[in-house]
C-alpha cells in the first residue's frame, strides 16, 4: 500500500475522523458537542443545512447504534423532498435551509428518539444563526413546518421498506458453502424494497471461484499471507475502515461528500439531491450484495483456512461479495459522476476501503472485486434515473 493510499485512509476525515472513532476498535475520543457553542456558531449559509445536519446525523451515529444505511438514504431524501417542497411553495417565502432543517430535526429524532432534546437545540441554533442577507425576509417556521411534513412523508414511506423481515434461512452442507455456527445471521437488507434497482438479483455478479480451484487456492494464499505477515499500516487500514464505512457508520465518504460539496459551492438542493442518491444508491447495492451472498452462501477465509487470524470477529454473513466493496463502490460511484475532477482520488478511497476486509482477514480478492462492480453499477442506474418518477415520497 502506498503512502498517498495510506494518507487517504488517515487524513480523508480531517475535521471528523477523530469524534467518529468507535472506541471499540479505535483511540478513545469523546464524541463533539453538537447542541454546543459550534453549533450555535455555524452560519448555516456558508456550509448549507444539508452540509450541517449531515454532520450531526454521523455524529450521531459514533454514540448510538443504528442502521446507517437506513439513515442515510431517508435523511437525504426528506432533505431533498423538503428542499423541493419550499422552491414550490409561494407562501411565506420558506427558506430552503429552514426546510431542510424541519426534515433533518424530524428525521433524526426517529433514529435518535432519546437525543431529541440535542436535536433540537441543534434546529433551534439554526433558526438563530446568522444568515445570508438575502433571507432577512423569510419566515423560518414556515420552512420548517414545510420540512417536517416532508419528513412525516418519508418516515410513513421508510417504515414499510422490509428491512429486516427477510430470513435467509440456513446455508447448504456441504465443501465450500459459509459454516454456520448456530447464532444469528446477519440479514442486512436482505428483501428490503430497492429505490432504483428493478430486482435485487438485477446485478448479481457471477458465481465465486470454485472451492478447491486453483483460482480459489490462490485468492486463499493470499488471505493467509497477509495474515501472517500483516503489517502496522494494513492493521490500521482495517481497523479505520471498519468503524467508518460498516453498517453503524458512513463517516468516511460523508466526510469526504461534505467536503467537496462546500468546496464546489454546491447549494442545499444540490446538495440534498447528492445526499440522496449516494444514500440510495449504497442501500440498493446493499439489498444486491445481500441476495448475492445468501444465493451463493459461499465460505469465509478463516473457515476455509483456520490458520488465518482476523482482526475483529468475522461478520455472521456469508463472504461472496464483500459489503463493504458494494457499499464503497456505489458511494464512490455517485461521487465520481457528480464530481469528475476527484475520481482519482475517490477510486482510491474505494479501493482502499475495499482492501480493508482483505487486510483484515474475513474476505478474499474476489469478493472485493465483485463487490466494488455491483455498486458502480447500482450508481450508474441511479445516476440515470429521473428523480422526479422514482416512486418514493
Amino acid at each position: 500500500m502506498s503512502a498517498p493510499l495510506r494518507m487517504l485512509a488517515l487524513t480523508a476525515l480531517a475535521s471528523l475522523a477523530v469524534g467518529a472513532c468507535d472506541t471499540r476498535t479505535g483511540p478513545d475520543a469523546a464524541a463533539p458537542d453538537v447542541a454546543g457553542a459550534e453549533v450555535k456558531a455555524v452560519k448555516f449559509w456558508e456550509a448549507g443545512a444539508t452540509v450541517a445536519w449531515n454532520a450531526l446525523a454521523v455524529d450521531l451515529t459514533g454514540a448510538t447504534a443504528v442502521d446507517a444505511g437506513r439513515l442515510h438514504l431517508y435523511l437525504g431524501l426528506a432533505q431533498l423532498r423538503a428542499a423541493e417542497a419550499a422552491q414550490a411553495s409561494a407562501a411565506a417565502h420558506p427558506p430552503i435551509g429552514g426546510a431542510i432543517g424541519g426534515a433533518s430535526a424530524a428525521v433524526l429524532t426517529a433514529f435518535f428518539p432519546a437525543s431529541e432534546a440535542q436535536i433540537e437545540a441543534a434546529l433551534d441554533a439554526q433558526a438563530a444563526a446568522e444568515s445570508w442577507p438575502g433571507a432577512k425576509h423569510q419566515d423560518f417556521a414556515a420552512g420548517e413546518a414545510i420540512g417536517r411534513a416532508a419528513a412525516a412523508r418519508v418516515l410513513a414511506y421508510a417504515a414499510t421498506d422490509g428491512v429486516g423481515l427477510t430470513d435467509p434461512g440456513t446455508p447448504p452442507l456441504g465443501e465450500g458453502f459459509w459454516i454456520w455456527t448456530g447464532g444469528p445471521i446477519a440479514r442486512g437488507p436482505l428483501g428490503a424494497r430497492p429505490i432504483f434497482l428493478a430486482s435485487a438479483d438485477e446485478f448479481r455478479p457471477g458465481p465465486p471461484p470454485a472451492f478447491g480451484s486453483a483460482q480459489f487456492t490462490a485468492a486463499l494464499a493470499e488471505v493467509r499471507q497477509i495474515s501472517d505477515t500483516r503489517t502496522p499500516e494494513q492493521l490500521a487500514i482495517a481497523l479505520f475502515w471498519n468503524v467508518n464505512q460498516s453498517p453503524r457508520s458512513n463517516a468516511a465518504f460523508m466526510e469526504i461528500a461534505r467536503e467537496l460539496i462546500v468546496s464546489h459551492r454546491r447549494s442545499d438542493t444540490e446538495a440534498a439531491r447528492i445526499m440522496f442518491l449516494m444514500g440510495a444508491a449504497s442501500f440498493d447495492a446493499l439489498i444486491g450484495c445481500f441476495e448475492a451472498k445468501y444465493h451463493y452462501w459461499f465460505i469465509r477465509p478463516p473457515q476455509a483456512d483456520p490458520g488465518i487470524v482476523t482482526t475483529f470477529p468475522t461478520p455472521p454473513h456469508p463472504s461472496y461479495p464483500s459489503a463493504h466493496s458494494c457499499s464503497s463502490g456505489a458511494l464512490a460511484g455517485v461521487l465520481v459522476a457528480i464530481f469528475p475532477s476527484e475520481a482519482r482520488r475517490l477510486a482510491a478511497v474505494a479501493e482502499e476501503s475495499s482492501l480493508s476486509r482483505l487486510y483484515a482477514g474475513i474476505h478474499y480478492r474476489f469478493d472485493m472485486e465483485a463487490g466494488l462492480a455491483l455498486g458502480r453499477a447500482v450508481a450508474a442506474k441511479a445516476l440515470g434515473a429521473d428523480l422526479d418518477e422514482v416512486a418514493v415520497p
